[in-house]
């Protein structure tokens, strides 16, 4: 093993920088580069020399790893570096951009994505994106602690190539559309994109356009002027504004009414637009980032959606599948969601046995990732061991709340009852009474993160309604 040291010194307060590389032309010239931006720079012949370093004077500011090295390779590095310091920027580098050492390099937590050869210019300035100011590193760390960021999960064939093309698309300027089931993770797409590019810096803006009143949306995406209609008191700065120089994501842009839909494709063709009830012209630098569970070709076809707004958003699609066609992912999923719950609940850990474990593999999820995770929540909350085993299971799967509307909530419990009477279930009425009113408690607990008296106040029944039939033993959130 060996490290390289600069023989110059570097000011006492330069930010410190690893360069692991079997290769020492690399790791010099690299250094080199580095140390001329203002750097303190060290470097590393193996992962096990920087792990070594690690334990002996701490973690750098940021680290460029190489992939294929002797020894344990730079994914490897990555992955014990994450689980010690998963604050530290890791710039994996290699000559190799295949699926694996791509997807494997964002899976495992990279900063970026560095393949071999590079321009030095390039390297030191992803270098100067990746380290903001010291101060700007302490809020960032402060923020990352109170609410950190969900991630992407999975090792399937389906997700590695999203991966793959996060990676490629992450600096690349163009509109993204994000097209998938609901629930199937778009926001986090989005989400990567932009974390993962030069505009990871400034802001990310999301918009769910179906949840804003048709009304409001205008104002909304442009902003308003004082005065510019009943209400409006004061300046309001809309999200385009709130995101220049950065991200704006778009969620359920197939339900944006026509007339807005013009005035997006004006923006999105120009950077420019005037505030509601405004004289000025605004001009924006934004990154538009679409999503979308509906047909939009069909949409268009019918005359609900523009077909040059279409053109103009569609630049690159990503198709998110759905988690029925990745059936491998979910214990990975589950596990991840379940540890997230309780310490958020703030209680024991819990794990899911193997016969658990395939149950979940055998479900079909029609609510996707999202409806696992909220199974996770509601086992963490009310599992009463900390193994959770198939009756936990069953029990939370068949009080899952069923997505639709009232008549597939109908449809659901007559098929329940139509299979219990024929299976010679006695007492039904007194069941399904007894399954209604948990499965309402349990969801408002999850709601509430287990604070008892805030779900009775929700459901309207008191709290000792909720003690007598969930129990007393539940630990309150």
């Amino acid at each position: 093993m060996s490290i390289d040291r600069l023989a110059a010194t570097p000011a006492a307060d330069a930010r410190r920088i690893w360069v692991v590389d079997d290769d020492r032309s690399v790791r010099f010239v690299l250094a080199t580069a580095l140390r001329d931006a203002g750097y303190a720079v060290d470097g590393f012949d193996s992962a096990a020399a920087a792990l070594s370093a690690l334990g002996a004077r701490g973690a750098p500011d940021l680290l460029f790893t190489d992939v294929r090295m002797p020894g344990d390779d730079g994914l490897v590095l990555l992955d014990k570096l994450k689980a010690t310091h998963p604050q530290l920027p890791v710039i994996v580098m290699s000559a190799y951009t295949d699926v694996a050492s791509t997807a494997g390099a964002f899976r495992g937590g990279a900063h970026e994505f560095l393949s071999k050869p590079f321009d030095l210019d390039d390297a030191v300035a992803l270098a100067a994106r990746t380290l903001p100011d010291a101060e700007e590193t302490a809020d960032a760390t402060q923020d990352s602690d109170a609410a950190p960021t969900p991630q992407l999960i999975g090792d399937t064939p389906a997700m590695r190539a999203l991966f793959r093309a996060i990676g490629r698309l992450a600096q690349a300027p163009l509109s993204v559309l994000i097209t998938g089931e609901t629930g199937t993770g778009k926001e986090l797409v989005a989400h990567a994109l932009h974390h993962e590019s030069p505009r990871a810096r400034k802001p990310f803006v999301a918009l769910n356009t179906a949840a804003i009143p048709s009304e409001l949306l205008e104002s909304e995406l442009f902003g308003h002027e004082a005065g510019a209609f009943t209400g409006a008191q004061k300046r309001h700065t809309g999200r385009f504004e709130q995101a220049d120089g950065g991200t704006l994501f778009l969620d359920e842009i197939g339900d944006m009414p026509l007339p807005l839909q013009t005035r997006l494709l004006r923006v999105l063709a120009e950077g420019e637009f005037f505030r509601v009830g405004g004289r000025e012209l605004i001009r924006v630098d934004v990154r538009v980032i679409a999503a979308t569970h509906q047909d939009l070709d069909g949409l268009v076809a019918e005359g609900r959606f523009r077909a040059d707004l279409l053109h103009r958003l569609n630049v690159v699609r990503l198709q998110l599948p759905p988690l029925r066609e990745r059936r491998a992912d979910v214990p990975q999923l589950a596990e991840n969601f379940l540890a997230m719950a309780t310490r958020k609940l703030d209680i024991a850990p819990k794990r899911f046995s193997n016969p658990s474990l395939d149950l979940l593999q055998a479900h079909d999820w029609p609510g996707n990732v999202r409806e696992l995770e909220n199974v996770c929540w509601r086992l963490a909350a009310l599992a009463p061991a900390d193994v959770i085993n198939t009756t936990d299971l069953q029990g939370a799967l068949s009080h899952a709340p069923i997505a639709g509307g009232r008549g597939e909530w109908d449809h659901a419990l007559g098929e329940w009852a139509r299979r219990r009477l024929l299976e010679g279930a006695e007492s039904l009425h007194a069941e399904a009474r007894e399954r209604l009113d948990r499965t309402l408690l349990e969801v408002a607990l999850e709601l509430t993160h287990g604070r008892r008296a805030e779900a009775a106040a929700k459901l309207g029944v008191g709290r000792n309604t909720v003690t007598r039939k969930l129990g007393p033993g539940r630990k309150r959130g």
